[in-house]
């Protein structure tokens, strides 16, 4: 069972004094929104949110390709990258999510795509899952917003096979000095005003950018990884570094 500080080591939403009500508040966040979310993805990302996923699975393939291979993505959202990774596998593709409300709209697609993943409804840092029974496990856009990340890297390492794979997909900041600041002007002056117009909930587009501000670099969050026990870590670049994918290994 995995024990829960202090905030400081996670998602840090204003005013909030622990794990417990951060995990409680971004729970409820996501839902408000969720009814908005991939028109919001793509419109703010310009679409290359797209892009991002897609070579999220290239980068995975080798894993995919295998038959029987078990795969798992979590805090999968409206399941964008799950049946993108479905798409390239013939085993059935697991997504978790601890928000009712975007499983909801998941499911939804995977019915209507008629996919063969399968959708469950857990806490990121206490998985339902036995010790070393997945070969592949994804997490896109979602690693930031988990209250204690040190607690999501081992339960990530807890699950995956010796061998396995975690890929995690998350916003970084650009090691540019100028592109950084026209992001950052982008997202605190922008990105908070169309996505609360669109959405109904400024507060949400309000912390999103702002988890983005207070997330590990990349390097940083590779050096996290591999002090929670990760091999052969890691990570590039995407759009000029506005997005980071990290790879890295259960040793075995």
């Amino acid at each position: 069972m995995l024990t829960r500080g202090k905030v400081g080591q996670g998602t840090t939403p204003a005013g909030l004094r622990d794990e417990q009500q951060a995990a409680t508040w971004v729970r409820g966040m996501f839902g408000r929104i969720a009814p908005r979310y991939d028109l919001l993805n793509h419109l703010l990302s310009f679409n290359i949110d797209r892009y991002w996923r897609a070579r999220t699975v290239k980068r995975v393939s080798g894993v995919l390709a295998k038959p029987g291979a078990r795969v798992l993505d979590l805090c999968c959202g409206t399941a964008d990258l799950m049946l993108a990774l479905q798409s390239q596998s013939s085993s059935v593709v697991y997504g978790s999510d601890f928000c009712h409300p975007m499983l909801v709209a998941a499911r939804q697609k995977v019915e209507h795509r008629r996919m063969r993943s399968a959708l469950f409804e857990a806490d990121a840092l206490t998985l339902p899952i036995a010790d070393a029974s997945v070969d592949l496990v994804t997490i896109a856009f979602g690693f930031r917003n988990l209250a204690n990340y040190r607690h999501g890297l081992r339960e990530l390492l807890r699950v995956l096979t010796p061998g396995g794979l975690a890929a995690i997909l998350e916003f970084s900041t650009p090691p540019n000095p100028v592109l950084s600041r026209l992001y950052d002007y982008y997202s605190r002056a922008i990105l908070p005003v169309i996505g609360g117009w669109i959405s109904g909930s400024k507060e949400a587009y309000s912390y999103l950018p702002e988890s983005v501000r207070k997330f590990p670099g990349a390097e940083d969050l590779a050096d996290q990884m591999r002090g929670a026990g990760f091999a052969n870590v890691r990570f590039e670049r995407m759009t000029a570094g506005i997005v980071a994918l990290h790879l890295g290994q259960r040793p075995g």
